[in-house]
């Protein structure tokens, strides 16, 4: 879908019943080992910032395994949709300020936080260049928005994807429209993928088993895995940007 093609939303009551079942199916359960990565990731880029004292809004939080993690950094506040899936999370991490809500119309004080944690978020909303002006209102100047979103021409190439429900937005985008997107309100410092994969289509042979072990005699599967994700061969688009002065 192009981005000037916005979605029909469901109500946000659909929308938030929808991710609380999800999230009570899924990542309340355990969390699988790509969004372990792009966590492990965003811990990355907050720990080269040498601060504990940093204001981090997590928008999308889910169950709030992320805002635990980033607790050390300084003081989290994590944002979704779901009433519920907010009051299990702040029973699990009672350190972190929980809160039910839309970015879009979320009580939140402009310029409020030095970083802006959003995972799997950006394919979900209706308006993607509004969901960016509102991260950038909320951040203090230079502020720090990071950010992964599914890479489309991966996804769409991924057999195992199921349709999206009724009550569910599915925007993917791949990485030229996610650098055009961020270039209007933020300086980006990274853009890459993550965690090749995919089995249709033309990936059905860049993935292919044979055609890796015979890579394998002149390169290492990491560094043929790093080769795949500079090419954003990777399932996931991970953004490091500053917010622009």
């Amino acid at each position: 879908m192009a981005q000037s093609e916005l979605q029909s939303a469901p109500p946000l009551d659909k929308q938030a019943s929808y991710w609380d079942q999800w999230n009570r199916d899924t990542r309340e359960q355990k969390v699988n080992p790509e969004s372990e990565r792009q966590g492990q990731i965003i811990r990355g880029w907050i720990e080269a910032l040498g601060r504990r004292d940093l204001a981090i809004l997590d928008v999308g939080c889910g169950g709030g395994w992320l805002c635990n993690a980033l607790s050390p950094y300084g003081a989290v506040t994590g944002l979704d949709l779901s009433p519920a899936m907010i009051e299990r999370a702040g029973q699990r991490y009672p350190q972190v300020r929980f809160i039910a809500g839309s970015i879009a119309d979320c009580d939140l004080p402009a310029g409020s936080f030095d970083v802006i944690v959003t995972l799997e978020v950006l394919s979900h909303v209706p308006d993607q260049a509004a969901f960016m002006r509102r991260c950038a209102e909320l951040l203090k100047p230079g502020g720090l928005l990071l950010l992964s979103t599914q890479n489309r021409p991966v996804y769409s190439r991924m057999a195992e994807v199921a349709p999206p429900s009724p009550d569910q937005i599915r925007n993917w985008v791949n990485a030229s429209e996610l650098r055009r997107l961020a270039a209007v309100e933020f300086r980006i410092a990274t853009l890459t993928s993550i965690c090749p994969r995919g089995n249709l289509g033309f990936l059905r042979l860049v993935n292919s088993p044979k055609l890796n072990r015979l890579l394998g005699l002149l390169l290492s599967e990491s560094r043929i895995e790093r080769l795949k994700e500079r090419l954003f061969l990777g399932s996931t688009l991970m953004l490091q940007a500053h917010k622009r002065s």
